[in-house]
């Protein structure tokens, strides 16, 4: 098990606020230290002097950073913290910068949208490049549908401050070898967290394009013989990793129909 940090990517908003509560409470349960990271996104503005000069706008020291010391004084208004904090302030694009991190932490954690983003997307333009490009997984921790700032985080307090009420982790699973650092991920969550870990794949279910009899049943054989194909094949995927885990119980589930969407689903119930 990794001993990285976990760093949490903060600005101060109330989705980044969110995600260092999570944060804080996956560090302690990792037994690692929680780094809390702002990117100071003003260091390449040039402040006017006078009309021939203009100097850098400078970034502010740790002890200087507004939004490090509000998260400073989040973290120790909750009841379990990390077993130990750094903080750090970058300055530079968060963009850019943000995934990078993701070589320096066992986990990247950030809220769905910060300051910069509009308010309709549900994943800000900093979260994607994350998924896409860091590291190290990455845990972006959303807004509960239809909830207030305020009721989320009543929400979060009464379920011990980490918002994991549940006891269960979800897993997208399409068996190939690329999925193995996803999948032992999860494993190692669920062991840690004691969660059932249930695994999630979805596959397209054929059209029938004909009413005619004779091209109904070839569709329904070919849709039970992939249903049965994808069974073994999330079997033989996961059985080196039940072998690795035998105290994880895991529900498998091969439905057909959007793969997406099913995830959406099973997330309604799952901590992770």
């Amino acid at each position: 098990m990794s001993t990285l940090p976990v760093i949490a990517a903060v600005d101060g908003s109330p989705d980044s606020d969110r995600a260092l509560r999570w944060a804080a409470g996956e560090a302690g349960r990792r037994g690692v230290p929680l780094e809390v990271v702002h990117i100071w996104p003003y260091v390449t503005k040039m402040q006017p002097v006078t009309p021939d000069a203009v100097v850098p706008v400078s970034v502010p020291t740790e002890d200087e950073d507004p939004v490090l010391n509000a998260a400073r004084q989040l973290l120790e208004s909750l009841p379990d913290g990390p077993p130990e904090l750094r903080r750090r302030t970058i300055g530079g694009d968060p963009g850019h910068d943000l995934p990078e991190l993701g070589a320096q932490a066992a986990l990247l954690v950030l809220g769905s949208r910060g300051r910069g983003g509009f308010a309709s997307l549900l994943l800000g333009s900093n979260g994607l490049a994350c998924a896409a490009r860091a590291a190290s997984p990455v845990v972006v921790v959303p807004r509960p549908a239809d909830e207030t700032d305020e009721a989320a985080e009543e929400r979060a307090e009464g379920a011990g401050g980490d918002g994991r009420p549940y006891g269960r982790i979800a897993l997208g699973l399409a068996p190939s070898p690329e999925a193995n650092a996803a999948t032992g991920y999860a494993f190692e969550a669920a062991a840690r967290s004691g969660a059932v870990l249930q695994v999630v794949s979805g596959y397209p279910e054929p059209v029938t394009l004909a009413s005619a009899y004779e091209f109904v049943l070839p569709y329904e054989r070919e849709t039970a013989e992939f249903a049965a194909s994808l069974k073994h094949e999330v079997s033989a995927h996961l059985a080196p990793h039940r072998e690795r885990h035998p105290e994880v119980e895991v529900e498998v589930r091969a439905e057909p129909g959007d793969a997406a969407g099913q995830l959406v689903d099973a997330s309604q119930a799952a901590d992770l």
